[in-house]
């Protein structure tokens, strides 16, 4: 029997989980560093009591960069056996995390499938569920409601729900006011803003928080501090309304470290290259090295059916300077739900960011692969290459499709391959071209 109720409380009691036993394996790092990330929270390890057949990891800045793929069903795409298809890709691929932000049906038989079948980390976004799990309109229902929720998604294994704790009544006037050009376009963050406004009461998630906490402490949930004043476009990059926002997101995180509940800290969004290290470090200031999760960031809004590539770009500068936590995007962004193939390419984008992320900050062994390729390519062993590869499926495919006439080379250069010919004159070989 565990004699703490949170992975935080039992760092903070000096006590090492088989969890943070787990996450030091992975990261190369002592037993005692993880502790002591934990106890500060500087690292999170999401991991429900209740989800038994997880494979922890620690989701912290001085850790490899993490991933998360966004998955579930909606009114026009409400295939459950096709979600569970691209979870099971996303995991075999690499994703840490998997959020199920499904917005139709019966929820929670697919919640539970996850949290009993799914090794990965299992987020949610409680406040989408609401609506459906009640079956009724957005203004009917009460702050007791979207409480009860949050224990629900507890209570099915999740092991950490975004709640957006951060927009109050303040935000309304604050939007208003400052006229941004996308307004909010987080989804949760727009639901909580409509309810405020039919409602005229307080944001539930931020009036009732320390009964949140109770809830999360309970079962071990880590809270994801959702953005809703995230910008949706670069104009709107580090306005008024998301620093105000991400001050209070700072207030939130120390009270929940006050009752031992983990914390992330959600982010950008939609932003210019040139914000996104000072929007990391103000994050890391503002809340007290609490792990920051990013959705990109984006850093243009023009390249529909691209924006894996132009996330990939952003999340890769932000994880470089401290972002802990990648959520993928897909070509599909903006225009639909993802296919399987979207959730592919979505996923290969992010963990090449992560991956050149953690070179960067010299995060342990990062870079062991990518010596391995160095050797695998000027030997051509091939086998190798594709062993290494991110998508070796992908790598082969292309490779084989345009093969050469001799295995020493590629298509591309044929015998002028400048591999060959310094293998063969420092070996003092006669090299031939013609």
């Amino acid at each position: 029997m565990r004699n703490y109720s949170t992975q935080m409380e039992a760092a903070r009691m000096g006590i090492i989980t088989p969890e943070m036993k787990a996450v030091a394996k992975k990261e190369y790092r002592t037993e005692e560093e993880i502790r002591d990330w934990v106890a500060k929270g500087q690292v999170a390890i999401c991991a429900n009591k209740l989800h038994t057949c997880i494979e922890p990891e620690g989701v912290g800045s001085m850790l490899r960069t993490k991933i998360n793929v966004n998955l579930g069903v909606s009114r026009d795409c409400k295939d459950y056996d096709i979600e569970m298809q691209k979870v099971m890709a996303a995991v075999d691929m690499g994703a840490e995390a998997i959020m199920d932000l499904s917005s139709h049906g019966n929820t929670q038989p697919f919640r539970k499938k996850l949290t009993s079948e799914c090794p990965a980390m299992i987020g949610t976004v409680p406040v989408y569920d609401s609506v459906i799990h009640y079956q009724r309109d957005l203004a009917t229902l009460t702050a007791k409601d979207f409480i009860d929720v949050v224990r629900l998604h507890a209570e099915d294994g999740v092991d950490f729900v975004t709640l957006h704790c951060g927009i109050t009544r303040k935000t309304i006037e604050q939007i208003k006011k400052h006229k941004r050009k996308m307004n909010i376009v987080s989804r949760g963050g727009s639901l909580v803003f409509a309810w405020m406004s039919m409602t005229g009461e307080e944001n539930p998630f931020y009036e009732y928080y320390d009964e949140i906490l109770e809830i999360c402490r309970e079962y071990d949930v880590t809270i994801s501090l959702g953005d809703a004043c995230r910008p949706g476009c670069l104009a709107d990059g580090s306005d008024v309304c998301q620093i105000e926002e991400l001050v209070r997101l700072g207030e939130l995180t120390k009270r929940a470290w006050a009752r031992d509940v983990q914390v992330m800290v959600e982010g950008p969004g939609h932003m210019p290259m040139d914000q996104i290290a000072a929007n990391m470090k103000m994050q890391q200031t503002i809340c007290n090295g609490a792990p920051f999760y990013v959705l990109g960031p984006i850093v243009t809004d023009i390249a529909p059916g691209y924006d894996h590539i132009t996330s990939a770009i952003g999340g890769s500068i932000a994880a470089a300077n401290g972002a802990a936590f990648l959520c993928y995007v897909t070509p599909a962004e903006h225009l639909a739900l993802p296919n399987v193939d979207d959730v592919k390419q979505g996923i290969i984008a992010s963990k090449i960011a992560a991956h050149a992320a953690d070179i960067a900050k010299k995060i342990p062994h990062a870079m062991d692969k990518d010596n391995e390729m160095g050797d695998a390519r000027r030997t051509f062993d091939w086998d190798k290459q594709w062993e290494l590869s991110l998508d070796p499926e992908t790598a082969k495919g292309i490779r084989d499709d345009r093969a050469p006439e001799h295995d020493d080379t590629c298509s591309m250069c044929g015998k002028f391959c400048a591999v060959r010919s310094m293998n063969k004159a420092l070996a003092g070989e006669y090299i031939d071209i013609l």
